[in-house]
């Protein structure tokens, strides 16, 4: 039989998922007991025990400077700053891949644009932003829109292109407008994939945020993560990694949730 034609069974499927991780955990395992057993005092890759101590000191005792919870507080700010840029580059990726999708005239304009500011490198302006906008939220908040809005909303503008001329005939030709075309033959259409330009754009987003608190922040996840650096707290930056990785997974997962209960007529021939 061709491998292309193979499917694993449930049980198996799930094995083969949990394998690479097994093996990765296996591996530190190994490395951090060897490393540990020749020098206790090794930073470079902590146990299970020093990790778990870590967590306990970050999540469930309070800070004696600021009393607070350092890994609650940190993840509240870092999330806050999170959902504030991505609602707003969803909302002017969705706007912008609407005006130019739908528009020819706008699209002469739009589309050349977003193309250009797409290929700057976000993080390469990023001392631009904290000179225009100063080094509070605001900043933080437009590095993620500037570095994920031009994404979406060439990703909208390609779907709603992609939309067939014969839709748009037919909705004219019973006397839709310009509006009604937008509201109810692009829009479903355009909302069903950004959720799913959302959920790709996941990482990237993750990826500003942790850069612009690493650099000038005095609290949030890539800030504490930066600031423990110095002292080689790998047993502080390792489960604050896995943290976010796990709070990426599960926006994740709320997104998938979302896409299947909004959009099913979308979900249809997938595996």
């Amino acid at each position: 039989m061709r491998q292309i034609n193979r499917h694993p069974q449930q049980g198996m499927r799930l094995i083969l998922m949990l394998l690479p991780f097994v093996l990765l955990i296996a591996a530190w395992s190994i490395g951090s007991a060897v490393r540990l057993e020749a020098n206790p005092q090794d930073k470079l890759l902590p146990g299970l025990s020093q990790m778990l101590t870590a967590i306990d000191r970050m999540a469930f005792m309070p800070d004696k400077r600021s009393g607070e919870y350092l890994l609650w507080s940190d993840t509240l700010i870092s999330l806050t700053r999170l959902l504030m840029g991505l609602s707003v580059s969803a909302l002017l990726g969705l706007s912008i891949g609407v005006t130019a999708g739908v528009f020819p005239v706008y699209r002469a304009v739009l589309s050349p644009l977003m193309t250009v500011i797409s290929m700057v490198p976000p993080l390469a302006i990023l001392p631009v932003l904290f000179i225009v906008f100063g080094l509070d939220e605001f900043s933080k908040v437009m590095l993620i829109v500037i570095g994920i809005t031009p994404m979406l909303a060439r990703d909208l503008e390609q779907r709603a292109r992609e939309i067939p001329a014969e839709l748009f005939i037919k909705a004219q030709t019973l006397g839709a407008n310009s509006w009604t075309l937008v509201l109810r033959v692009v829009l479903p259409q355009l909302l069903s994939r950004l959720i799913t330009s959302l959920r790709l754009l996941l990482g990237s987003a993750w990826l500003f945020l942790i850069s612009a608190e690493a650099i000038s922040a005095t609290a949030g996840l890539g800030y504490r993560i930066f600031l423990v650096r110095r002292y080689m707290a790998m047993d502080v930056i390792i489960p604050y990694v896995i943290w976010i990785t796990l709070l990426a997974w599960l926006m994740d997962l709320g997104l998938r949730q979302l896409h299947k209960v909004c959009f099913p007529w979308a979900e249809g021939g997938r595996v």
